[in-house]
């Protein structure tokens, strides 16, 4: 018997995303240049609640322009955990300095604060802390000990649109944060970035560096050198229409979240990641962590999920193991936690018989 396939991942294009962009069709508004660029970074200052966002041409790009207006150059240090989407320490790489490696916390697999003094030394220049997976990390304690030690702290929240500390949204803790929203994030424009910040310099300085360096009152001078990260109208046109959804993508994302976990918190050998006291997580992926396994087991579970038309991930391969960063310094947490974790569909696509189908069968594969 034929079964249709479940994706891990579908961007949802329901909205005024083709009438946007088609008004930058008829008036020719396609480049870097247009109101849809303004009116995005206007509206996402709502949802990272900051006072000014900087659009960009992807997550890793905004990575790059965050970590190069704060001033990080050759030489420097900056501390990111090691389980995180290789962009992050990828970003610290293209400005000459040297990604430090931090372990991780069981479950939700965000950086562990206690592991920052120990890495501290007189070359630090601030610390990333990453919302993996929609979960957001201990910025009360990564921005203290930032603050105590004279350090910058950049929240990497590409994950995460919309999660929650204590009420207050992520990207609003630390001097600058970034988002992506690359066509399997919360909010997408296909390819996309932006950082956020309350800081008015910071922003200036920004914007400069997006734009090759241009002085914005004297045209086509450059005062330093910059790069070409903008966003195009296009973008941001699809941008404008998914936020104005996005209460709704959140709402079908958590119901599907919640039916995922009623199914799966009572199959024997599996985990599921616990949200910190005082946060709201965002369902982005749907995680699990086989207990026992190793990464043989893990691949072999997916590969049965694949047979039977369920697409699945490995949980990010943490720096440490990739070549770029290979360390023979112990990560004991995240080589257990990462060994054992699958990431299951979840996206607005699904129904709710969709998340069903791929609880059973996992449980059943897992029997």
């Amino acid at each position: 018997m034929t079964v249709n396939p479940i994706a891990l991942a579908q961007p949802d294009l329901r909205g005024n995303e083709l009438a946007y962009v088609q008004e930058c069709l008829e008036t020719g508004w396609i480049s870097s240049i247009g109101h849809f660029i303004t009116d995005f970074e206007k509206s996402f200052t709502e949802i990272a609640g900051t006072a000014h966002a900087v659009a960009t041409s992807n997550g890793t790009t905004a990575l790059h322009l965050a970590l190069l207006a704060l001033g990080v150059g050759a030489g420097d240090e900056v501390i990111v955990p090691t389980v995180t989407y290789v962009a992050t320490a990828n970003a610290v790489k293209y400005c000459g300095a040297t990604p430090v490696l931090a372990d991780s916390l069981p479950g939700t697999l965000n950086i562990d604060p206690d592991e920052l003094e120990r890495l501290r030394t007189p070359r630090t220049k601030g610390v990333i802390s990453v919302h993996l997976y929609g979960i957001p990390a201990d910025v009360d304690a990564i921005g203290s000990f930032c603050e105590a030690n004279g350090l910058f702290h950049l929240e990497d929240a590409a994950e995460s649109h919309g999660a929650t500390v204590n009420g207050r949204p992520v990207g609003s803790f630390g001097d600058a944060a970034i988002f992506s929203f690359f066509g399997n994030k919360i909010v997408t424009t296909g390819e996309g970035g932006m950082v956020v910040t309350d800081d008015p310099a910071l922003e200036k300085h920004l914007r400069l560096l997006r734009g090759q360096g241009m002085d914005p009152d004297r045209r086509y001078w450059f005062p330093e050198v910059g790069y070409n990260y903008r966003m195009t109208n296009i973008q941001a046109a699809i941008g404008v229409a998914q936020l104005e959804r996005f209460e709704a993508l959140l709402t079908t994302r958590r119901a599907l979240a919640d039916r995922y976990v009623s199914h799966l918190e009572t199959v024997p050998g599996i985990e599921l990641a616990a949200v910190p006291e005082g946060t709201t997580a965002v369902p982005w992926l749907q995680n699990v962590y086989l207990e026992g396994a190793d990464a043989a087991r893990r691949d072999a579970v997916m590969g049965e999920l694949k047979s039977r038309g369920i697409d699945s991930r490995p949980v990010f391969y943490p720096m440490h193991v990739l070549p770029a960063f290979e360390s023979s310094r112990p990560f004991p947490v995240a080589d257990d936690w990462t060994a054992r974790g699958i990431s299951l569909p979840l996206h607005t696509a699904l129904s709710l018989e969709d998340v069903d189908r791929v609880s059973e069968t996992l449980a059943a594969v897992l029997r």
